[in-house]
């Protein structure tokens, strides 16, 4: 199952490329690489390295897939859930594919407003991170990496649970309301505060068990 992982990956990088191929002489000699936070662009580059910047970006995430699981020492390595790591690591190709056909949109119609699709598709990416979170073993690469939870295995296993439910909470709220026309900082703001209460979580937990002696 995990060389399914691979294989997609590939599948994707390669369409990806030949997709930007196809439309590469039609576009204009400079690109949008940057949008300001109304989603309007205030960035350009030239096409010959901007508009293949994010496919290679993809080929980057397809050789980390392969190389982290050989670089992590013993006691963190992820063959114990290669299939969920591999998951996640092509889960974060597609967001950049998607990106990066909305950037080749946003040359062609420059009056199209894409930072709701971006936020969309951002939220859409967490909802299904979450889904898998939990199954996320105690490693250097991906997960909930504060000092706590890569010091015990416990608390690195119920901050992850805790993460799960929340990332997928805060991505549907955040996917359905940003399809639905509804500004969006109300569903980011809830994101930053997930975040912050998985980390303040692991700690107070990791304290708790320290003063406990079981850490």
């Amino acid at each position: 199952m995990t060389r399914l992982y691979s294989i997609a990956t590939i599948l994707l990088i390669v369409l990806v490329f030949g997709v930007t191929s196809y439309v590469y002489p039609k576009m204009p000699e400079q690109v949008p690489v940057h949008w300001n936070l109304e989603g309007k662009v205030d960035d350009y580059g030239d096409k010959s390295w901007a508009t293949f910047l994010l496919p290679g970006v993809m080929i980057l995430i397809l050789g980390l897939m392969k190389g982290l699981p050989w670089l992590s020492p013993k006691p963190f390595a992820v063959d114990s859930f290669r299939r969920t790591y591999e998951f996640v690591m092509f889960l974060t190709a597609c967001l950049f594919a998607y990106i990066h056909v909305l950037l080749l949109w946003s040359m062609f119609h420059e009056d199209v407003d894409t930072s709701r699709p971006f936020l969309a598709g951002l939220f859409l990416f967490f909802a299904l991170l979450g889904n898998v979170l939990g199954k996320v073993k105690r490693n250097f690469w991906i997960g909930i990496r504060t000092p706590w939870t890569l010091a015990n295995e416990r608390v690195w296993n119920d901050t992850h649970r805790l993460a799960a439910r929340i990332f997928v909470v805060v991505g549907v709220i955040g996917f359905l309301t940003t399809i639905a026309g509804v500004t969006p900082v109300f569903a980011i703001a809830l994101l930053i505060i997930g975040v912050l209460i998985t980390a303040g979580y692991s700690l107070a937990l990791y304290k708790r068990l320290e003063r406990a002696g079981k850490v």
